[in-house]
């Protein structure tokens, strides 16, 4: 490159028009996932006050939001379901007849083919105590978990789900999964691993709207330590190999330089999860005249894109699409 005054990079970006031309980084609505939250014993919508602008849904609520999103043109919706009822073992994540299975058979009715419905598979709203598999004490037991998690990824894939998403953390969950599936002859089920989730303290809000917080203890024996990059990717390695179709990073502004890293070294197709601490703080400093929403939001996504991620799951979704169009 030549050096001043002949090479002026100013140039690129002296109009709207110059600078739209030569963005390296697009964001489009179809980069966009929208997570949602179904409740089996609400009557009516029920605002989740830490996630503003978002709700626990009824069945019928849940399907008019999602076809509000899909008009919106975003990619798809990745389903929550708090039950009626807990247990210790979980059992209605996998029950036919339970709140996961009965809203993604409403979406799939809805919507068909519009969008992707993607089903958050774990056991965390569904077990009394909270955490996200079959307990053996006080620690959760990885192997009989994935007998569980074999079970739950075939209710929601008979139930219309596009897309299965283990996010528990248990060794071998993705391969478990995958035969699962192809012995109930689900093999078109395609699996989005939660691949590196982070024991993060940004998971707050989420836990008030899903209704699935540890009774006790908490989840960083199984969850990744945040200090951690090279074992993550060895994680993200391992769920590719195992058979995922795509992985996934969790939270995704703090952990920038995994999916930078994980998309160069394995060019594998990538989500990022832009979770709810990271939306509650975004829109607090919004709301308190601090940031612009729109700008700060589109800079947000626009950088976890540039970072590597094909697809951002993300509660500014909804708006996010309606500026980006």
């Amino acid at each position: 490159m030549g050096s001043f005054p002949e090479h002026r990079p100013r140039r690129l970006r002296r109009t709207a028009g110059l600078r739209r031309a030569f963005a390296e980084t697009a964001l489009t609505p179809s980069n966009l996932i929208a997570p949602l939250f179904v409740k089996e014993s609400l009557t009516e919508p029920h605002a989740i006050d830490s996630m503003p602008g978002h709700f626990q849904h009824t069945l019928e609520s849940l399907r008019k939001e999602a076809r509000e999103l899909a008009t919106r043109g975003i990619a798809g919706v990745l389903l929550f379901a708090i039950p009626g009822e807990k247990d210790p073992l979980g059992n209605r994540a996998w029950a036919r007849d339970g709140i996961s299975q009965r809203a993604l058979r409403a979406l799939k009715d809805e919507l068909g083919d519009e969008l992707v419905v993607i089903a958050d598979l774990c056991m965390c709203e569904y077990t009394d105590h909270g955490h996200c598999g079959i307990l053996a004490g006080d620690v959760v037991d990885n192997d009989k978990t994935l007998d569980v998690y074999e079970k739950i990824a075939v209710a929601q894939a008979e139930a219309g789900a596009d897309i299965v998403a283990p996010s528990g953390m248990m060794d071998g969950q993705v391969e478990a999964i995958r035969e699962a599936l192809d012995e109930a002859r689900m093999d078109d089920t395609l699996i989005l691993a939660y691949a590196a989730k982070y024991a993060s303290s940004f998971y707050g809000p989420f836990r008030d709207a899903a209704e699935g917080a540890p009774r006790f203890g908490d989840r960083r024996g199984y969850q990744q330590d945040p200090a951690n990059r090279e074992e993550a990717l060895r994680e993200i390695d391992a769920d590719i190999t195992q058979g995922a179709d795509a992985v996934m990073v969790k939270p995704a502004l703090p952990y920038l330089d995994v999916i930078r890293e994980a998309k160069d070294r394995f060019g594998y197709p990538m989500a990022a999860y832009n979770v709810s601490g990271e939306y509650a703080m975004l829109m607090a400093a919004a709301q308190n005249g601090w940031i612009n929403e729109r700008d700060a939001t589109l800079e947000v996504l626009t950088s976890i894109r540039r970072a590597g991620a094909d697809l951002v799951i993300t509660y500014h979704a909804k708006k996010a699409a309606e500026w980006l169009t």
